[in-house]
């Protein structure tokens, strides 16, 4: 009889955990609310009565307030997109002379709920990237660079206050498994004296270790397949490193959204040291502080 109890006990206890095992779980995800009361302003630096577009600097000061608003998308009107938590955000375009420009914000509520607003806005913007630059850069329309294994120096890093990769340089040829010598830059110049450019990685770009919570990923150093197709306009001006037209051309860009030209270095500003026809020499400070160095060729 015990044995018999005990067996009863061992099948109502199996039938209790198959029953509680088919019970369905349900999940709440709370309400659903669209962004409501969203305002925008975009006030251009510098803009009063004698220079209503600004003093030429091309930077925009955009502000947006939402109820119910998680972050906010921008659509700054040039070709880039950045996601702008706070709702503030200053941006700096990039091609010369006047040119106006439709700002939209798009507010993202809960459930992916959206709530959209416009602004136009003229902006001057003074700079010109010089006749050379433009020429070697694009050809004159558009041109296709890669890295310039071959060369000694073509990857390097270096102190943040100097110029040259001193504390590492790659030799030819010896950063083949990192996968980035087949990496296509097109850079491409506008019917307006804009540069786009244009990054095909392959499907996959090599990343320093410091840089890659930066492209919101994470592990250590390596290959990532970070997508990088799309044309991206870049905004030119003078270099704000301490450089010298001995080592420099003074000359920088920036590249909107992962700032991408190669390697994954957690930036997005690149100062020319060198350009021709054939070769160029950039240099930009990483996540870590340091300079970091790239050498490249026309294909």
């Amino acid at each position: 009889m015990r044995n018999f109890i005990q067996g009863i006990s061992r099948l109502l206890l199996l039938s209790a955990t198959f029953l509680s095992s088919c019970e369905k779980t349900e999940y709440a995800f709370g309400d659903i609310t669209t962004p409501t009361g969203l305002t925008l302003t975009a006030t251009v630096e510098g803009a009063d009565a004698a220079n209503p577009n600004g003093n030429g600097s091309g930077r925009v000061a955009i502000v947006t307030k939402a109820d119910k608003a998680l972050t906010y998308k921008i659509d700054f009107g040039d070709g880039n997109v950045q996601m702008v938590p706070s709702g503030t955000f200053t941006y700096k375009y990039g091609m010369p002379g006047v040119n106006e420009y439709t700002i939209t914000v798009s507010a993202v509520g809960t459930g992916g709920t959206v709530s959209n607003l416009s602004r136009k806005v003229k902006v001057f913007v003074a700079f010109e990237i010089p006749a050379a630059i433009l020429q070697n850069l694009t050809g004159g329309s558009s041109r296709v660079w890669m890295c310039d294994r071959a060369s000694d120096g073509h990857f390097g890093v270096g102190p943040s206050d100097g110029f040259a990769p001193i504390w590492y340089s790659a030799g030819a040829n010896t950063r083949a498994a990192d996968g980035f010598y087949d990496d296509e830059i097109t850079f491409a110049k506008t019917s307006t004296g804009q540069v786009t450019m244009d990054l095909d990685n392959k499907g996959a770009t090599f990343v320093i270790g410091a840089a890659v919570s930066f492209y919101g990923l994470t592990g250590g150093e390596g290959q990532y397949p970070i997508a990088t197709k799309g044309v991206k306009s870049l905004t030119f001006g003078d270099a704000t490193s301490a450089s010298t037209p001995a080592n420099s051309t003074r000359i920088q860009f920036i590249v909107p959204d992962k700032g991408l030209v190669c390697i994954g270095l957690g930036s997005r500003t690149y100062e020319i040291l060198s350009l021709t026809a054939t070769q160029m020499h950039l240099r930009t400070i990483g996540a870590d502080g340091l300079a970091w160095y790239q050498k490249f060729k026309v294909k």
